[in-house]
C-alpha cells in the first residue's frame, strides 16, 4: 500500500492496478456465470436481465447508504468515503460491494476532478473510470442529441413542405411552436460558451430551422436521469417514448415518440442498463452506473445497480449527491419509493474542516489555501458548526433509517478536535465511527465498517416517506423546505404559481416525482448561508418538466446545467507516457 502522503492518486491506481487479479477471478467471487459477463477488457459488463432473472428469488443483502452534511466547495469525501467503508467491509470478512455514479468529463477536466475517491479509498481502474468507460455517457449523449436533431429536422421539412408532399413522405404535421421547445443539445464537457447559440443560420432551406437553443452538460440529460430510476429495458424504453421535446401551437406536448425517433434512441441505448464492474484499490467489486448531478436530476447511482448488487453482495454500498438536504432527500422520498428497496442504514459524512466553516469560519474558496482556521485547533469553531451536522442527522432520522456519522479524519484534525466531535455526537444519542481510510484504506476503516455491521443488525424499521403520493405538489415543496431545509415558508414566483396550478389540476401528473433544484451550499437557496440558517423562506422561480424521468423539478434559484471550465482546470495537468500508453495526472 502507497503512502497517500507521499504518492498521488494516479500513482496508487497504477499500483493496485499491478496487482489486480482477473476477471475470472471476480466472475467465480461474485458467483456469476460465464454468460453473465459482457467483455470489455478489465471493466465488463454484467448483463443485468440475465442475472436478475436468475436471482431473482434470493434474498437481498444489507442495503447501506452514505450521504454528507452540507460541504465545503471542495467536498466532504462521500466517495472516498463509500469505497473505504467497502474496504473496512472486507477487512471484516464480508462479502461487499457497492455501486458509484460514473463521473462526467466536465468535472474531470476542470476543477473537480474524477470523483474516483482518493488515497487509499480509490476505484480502479482510475484511467478507464474517468475517460469515458464502457461508454454509457457516450451513449445518452449520442441518443440525446438524435433526439435534438430530429426535431429539428421535422421543423425544417414542415416549413419547407406543404401538407401533400408530407403525406407523400408518411409524415404528420405537428406545427411545433418554436418558442416552445424544451430540449437542447449536450456534451460531456464544461463549456460556458455554449450556453446560449442560434442554430440554422445557413442562407438555404436546407440549412435547419432557425432556432435559438443552447448545450448543457451531457449528465444532466433526462436521459440520465431515466436511466438511474428505470427498472429494465422496458421500463427504459416506454420512458424514452415520453419525453417532451417541444409544445405545437395548441399547447399540445410533442413527445419523442410523435417524431418517431424514441425507438432509434433506446436502441442508442440498449447497453447502457448494464452496469460496469470496477474495483477498489484492495480489489472489492464495485459496479458502476448512472451519472452525476443531483442539484437538477436525482444524482444517484441507480435503480438497477442497487437492484443487481443486493443480489451480489451480503453488503451493498451506494452515495447519494451532495448532503442529506438534497441527495438524501431524493434517495428517501424518491428513489426508494420508485425502487421499492428499504436500506438498513445511512452514513453522514462530517468532516472537521466544514463542520468550523458552518461555526463561522472564514469562506473556503476552490485553488486557494485554506486558512489557518482549519488547519489549526479551533474547538469553539467545530463544536457551533455541529448543529448542521445534527440537521442533516435528524433528516435522516425522519425518514425511520439508521443514522451514522462518519468522522472521516484529515492530516490537520487534532486528536482533541476528534474527542470533542465524538462526544458531542454521543450526547445527541448517535452512533458516530472515526474513519482515515483515505491514508489506512480498510484498516483505517474498521471502526467505521464495525459501525455499520451493527446498525444493519439491529431491527429495521419501515420508511417513513416525507409526503403521501397524492399530496399536491406545492404541499409537497412546503414539506420539503419546512422539515429537511429548515425554512419558514415558500414564495413562489406568478410562472411558478401558473404551472404549479396546471400541474395540480391535470390527472397527468399524479405519479410525477418532486425533484428539488437548489444550492448544495447550504441547507437554504443561498450558497453564502451557512451552518442551520434561520428566518429566511425559499423561493421557487420556475418548475420545470421532465416527462420521461416523470419528474417536476421546482427550482429555487438559478442553477446552470452547462457550468463553465475555471482557468485552472485539471487538463492542463493530464498526460500520456507515449512509450506506455500510461495516463498521468488524473486526480
Amino acid at each position: 500500500m502507497l503512502d497517500p502522503v507521499v504518492y498521488k492518486d494516479w500513482q496508487i491506481a497504477e499500483d493496485a492496478e499491478k496487482r489486480l487479479p482477473s476477471v475470472e477471478y471476480f466472475r467465480e467471487k461474485m458467483g456469476l456465470l460465464p454468460d453473465e459477463i459482457i467483455p470489455y477488457g478489465k471493466t465488463p459488463k454484467l448483463d443485468f436481465l440475465k442475472i436478475m432473472e436468475r436471482l431473482k428469488d434470493k434474498p437481498d443483502g444489507k442495503y447501506i447508504e452514505v450521504t454528507a452534511i452540507t460541504p465545503t466547495p471542495l467536498g466532504e469525501g462521500k466517495s472516498t468515503v463509500s469505497l473505504g467503508l467497502i474496504e473496512g467491509l472486507g477487512k471484516l470478512g464480508k462479502n461487499v460491494g457497492g455501486c458509484l455514479r460514473q463521473p462526467s468529463g466536465g468535472p474531470t477536466m476542470n476543477v473537480k476532478g474524477t470523483a474516483a475517491g482518493g488515497g487509499n479509498a480509490l476505484l480502479i481502474p482510475m484511467t478507464e473510470f474517468s475517460l469515458g468507460l464502457t461508454g454509457d455517457i457516450n451513449d445518452i449523449m449520442n441518443a440525446h442529441n438524435l433526439g435534438m436533431v430530429a426535431l429539428n429536422a421535422r421543423m425544417q421539412h414542415e416549413r419547407n413542405y406543404d401538407d401533400a408532399k408530407l403525406k407523400e413522405i408518411g409524415i404528420k404535421r405537428l406545427n411545433i411552436d418554436p418558442e416552445r421547445i424544451e430540449w437542447n443539445f449536450v456534451m460531456d464537457f464544461c463549456c460556458q460558451a455554449l450556453r446560449n447559440m442560434e442554430i440554422g443560420l445557413g442562407e438555404g432551406k436546407m440549412d435547419g430551422f432557425p432556432m435559438k437553443t443552447r448545450t448543457n452538460i451531457a449528465v444532466s440529460s433526462e436521459l440520465m436521469a431515466i436511466l438511474a430510476v428505470a427498472r429494465d429495458l422496458a421500463d427504459l424504453r416506454d420512458r424514452i417514448g415520453k419525453i417532451v421535446l417541444a409544445y405545437d401551437k395548441d399547447g399540445n406536448p410533442v413527445t419523442t415518440e410523435d417524431l418517431e425517433v424514441a425507438g432509434a434512441m433506446t436502441a442508442w441505448m440498449r447497453n447502457t442498463i448494464n452496469p460496469t464492474l470496477c474495483y477498489t484499490v484492495e480489489h472489492q467489486p464495485c459496479l458502476v452506473h448512472a451519472g452525476p448531478f443531483a442539484n437538477i436530476a436525482i444524482g444517484q447511482s441507480s435503480i438497477i445497480g442497487d437492484r443487481l448488487a443486493l443480489k451480489l453482495f451480503d453488503y451493498h454500498v451506494t452515495e447519494s449527491g451532495f448532503a442529506a438536504d438534497i441527495g438524501f432527500e431524493k434517495f428517501w422520498n424518491v428513489k426508494c419509493r420508485l425502487s421499492g428497496l428499504k436500506p438498513h442504514v445511512s452514513v453522514v459524512v462530517a468532516t472537521i474542516r466544514a463542520l468550523k466553516m458552518h461555526g463561522g469560519g472564514p469562506e473556503v474558496r476552490p485553488g486557494r489555501p485554506l486558512p489557518k482556521e482549519y488547519t489549526e485547533e479551533n474547538l469553539e469553531l467545530l463544536e457551533k458548526g455541529c448543529a448542521n451536522l445534527f440537521h442533516h442527522v435528524n433528516n435522516v432520522k425522519k425518514s425511520g433509517i439508521k443514522p451514522v456519522v462518519c468522522i472521516n479524519r484529515f492530516a490537520t484534525d487534532t486528536d482533541a478536535e476528534v474527542a470533542l466531535l465524538r462526544k458531542l455526537c454521543e450526547e445527541q444519542g448517535v452512533r458516530v465511527a472515526l474513519s482515515e481510510h483515505w491514508r489506512y484504506g480498510g484498516e483505517g476503516a474498521v471502526e467505521l465498517a464495525q459501525a455499520v455491521v451493527d446498525a444493519c443488525n439491529e431491527p429495521q424499521e419501515d420508511i417513513h416517506y416525507l409526503y403521501d403520493l397524492d399530496t399536491p405538489l406545492r404541499q409537497r415543496v412546503e414539506l420539503i423546505a419546512k422539515e429537511v431545509y429548515g425554512a419558514d415558508g415558500v414564495d413562489w414566483s406568478p410562472l411558478a404559481i401558473e404551472k404549479a396550478e396546471r400541474f395540480e389540476n391535470d390527472p397527468k401528473y399524479k405519479d410525477y416525482c418532486t425533484m428539488m433544484v437548489k444550492t448544495h451550499l447550504s441547507l437554504s437557496h443561498d450558497p453564502t448561508l451557512k451552518g442551520v440558517p434561520h428566518g429566511w423562506r425559499l423561493p421557487i422561480r420556475d418548475i420545470l418538466e421532465y416527462g420521461g424521468a416523470k419528474f417536476l423539478c421546482p427550482m429555487a434559484g438559478t442553477i446552470s446545467m452547462m457550468p463553465g471550465t475555471g482557468s485552472n482546470p485539471a487538463y492542463r495537468r493530464v498526460d500520456v507516457d507515449t512509450s506506455t500508453g500510461k495516463v498521468s495526472g488524473l486526480f
